[in-house]
């Protein structure tokens, strides 16, 4: 969603070559990596480097697409290039999906201390850094950074959904029901906000609730993970 986000803000503002080597990065990631590649040979700079890990990015080879986007950034930050926080933020929203936390907040910090994000990229940050820190057991900078998102991603599911699971965590149900609420509204129809919902439903000692969200987490991911956790959390009532 965030790597989206900031390519979107960028597109229109570059050179021919680079919307048709994005275009070839999306609709045929194997060719954009070589087509990426041949632009860097040829002088492309940071903006093929950027292009390249779009392609890896859309192949889910997130460790590749996370170096490409810090090489553009190192890149971008050596000719003093606002675009450098935005590379940066590239890179550790790659990092997260490659599951390296610690490499996603070093490259997330890069991004905010530049201090060239702004509105929903600046809260999208934000939001990735909280996820990087809860996976690293810091809750209460977790927390800091979700209350910086919900100013700037407001409209983002996930970030009402990520300060409910944490507010959960942290024993703060009234805060967890209210924001588990604005996230239904935004995305009632996600399987994991729904998970979320019974989760909350469920440590209020909702029984109803729980039982409705839960079933509906499990209807919605039919057979992914969301589900089996939402199927296995049912379970529970069926042993009474």
């Amino acid at each position: 969603m965030f790597l989206s986000l900031l390519l979107s803000l960028q597109a229109a503002a570059e050179p021919p070559r680079y919307s048709a080597c994005m275009d070839l990065a999306s609709s045929d990631p194997a060719a954009g990596v070589l087509n990426a590649s041949r632009w860097r040979v040829d002088g492309g700079g940071m903006l093929a480097r950027q292009c390249l890990g779009v392609a890896y990015a859309n192949q889910e080879k997130w460790s590749a697409a996370a170096a490409a986007f810090e090489e553009a950034a190192r890149e971008a930050m050596a000719a003093k290039d606002a675009r450098a926080a935005n590379y940066w933020a590239q890179s550790g929203n790659a990092w997260l999906a490659a599951g390296d936390a610690a490499k996603a907040r070093q490259a997330i910090d890069a991004a905010l201390a530049g201090g060239g994000l702004t509105g929903l990229a600046l809260g999208e940050a934000h939001l990735d850094r909280a996820r990087a820190l809860v996976a690293a057991n810091n809750l209460e900078g977790a927390r800091d950074d979700i209350d910086k998102a919900l100013v700037d991603a407001k409209e983002d599911p996930l970030a009402w959904l990520l300060s409910a699971t944490l507010a959960r965590r942290q024993g703060d149900l009234p805060r967890a029901r209210r924001d588990i609420s604005e996230a239904l509204k935004r995305a009632g129809n996600d399987a994991s906000v729904q998970l979320e919902a019974g989760n909350v439903a469920a440590a209020e000692r909702d029984e109803a609730g729980a039982r409705a969200a839960w079933g509906r987490a499990a209807e919605l991911g039919q057979d992914g993970p969301v589900a089996a956790a939402a199927r296995k959390a049912l379970e529970q009532f069926n042993a009474n």
